[in-house]
């Protein structure tokens, strides 16, 4: 069975990138697949979105680093379908530890590439180093969030030129499944401005799906919740539904 290994990744932080992996990870876990998250951000941002506790951790997304060839039982949470590697602090100096090693960039890729989930979401960190490196090497796609604010195309170039370094280098077959505009009001002049500039630039590579603005969606993560607990009748509940069906539809079956 192929695995669709999907990082969502803009090294950026606050655009949504975790909200989106604990949301769209938790639907398609609700809808039957069996989904990984790797929690590769050492805020650990998406672990402790799901209400986990760093107490309950045995195995995190730091061990991967620091094993010869290591094996894990990933942690399952409350979600029926549902697992994660978590994050901890200790993965804040690991790029430090491993940057002298040989294959390096492959370490995340040699551990999940053959897990058998339907589907793997990487939750990256704001930057492009080798954690993002690792996460993109591994993958079979990725998401760009892009928040429709001032300075949303800013960086984005240099995203786009290490996804090109990737596919010529360690990863031929990396595409883009799509670019979501997050944090998105369609009443104000500037979110539609910037819709239209992001539009121009990736075309059909935008997904029909904007994530609005939503307090619910803002509010979730401090109770430990995905949208559709904390709130599933939100306007972020039915967009999340709406982009999960989108990459259903992008992705390939299994």
């Amino acid at each position: 069975m192929a695995t669709n290994i999907i990082s969502i990744v803009n090294q950026k932080g606050g655009v949504g990138k975790t909200t989106t992996v604990i949301n769209i990870a938790s639907y398609l876990a609700l809808k039957g697949r069996s989904v990984l998250i790797v929690d590769l951000d050492p805020q650990a941002n998406a672990t402790s979105g799901l209400g986990i506790s760093k107490e309950n951790i045995i195995f995190s997304s730091y061990d991967i680093f620091n094993k010869d060839q290591p094996s894990f039982t990933a942690f399952t949470t409350r979600i029926k379908n549902l697992d994660i590697i978590p994050s901890d602090t200790n993965l804040s100096g690991v790029e430090l530890e491993i940057m002298n090693l040989a294959g390096r960039e492959y370490i995340l890729k040699t551990l999940i590439e053959n897990l058998g989930y339907n589907y793997i979401f990487i939750d990256c960190p704001p930057s492009l180093g080798l954690l993002t490196i690792n996460a993109l090497t591994a993958s079979t796609a990725i998401i760009v969030p892009v928040q429709t604010e001032y300075y949303a195309l800013e960086g984005l170039g240099q995203l786009l030129a290490t996804f090109q370094a990737i596919k010529a280098s360690t990863n031929p077959n990396l595409e883009i499944l799509g670019v979501l505009l997050t944090m998105y009001d369609k009443r104000t002049t500037l979110s539609n401005q910037v819709r239209e500039e992001i539009f121009k630039y990736f075309n059909e590579l935008v997904f029909e799906t904007n994530i609005p603005r939503n307090i619910r969606l803002a509010e979730a993560p401090s109770f430990g919740q995905t949208i559709f607990e904390h709130d599933k009748w939100s306007k972020g509940s039915k967009a999340y539904k709406n982009l999960a069906k989108e990459i259903l539809d992008r992705t390939k079956p299994n």
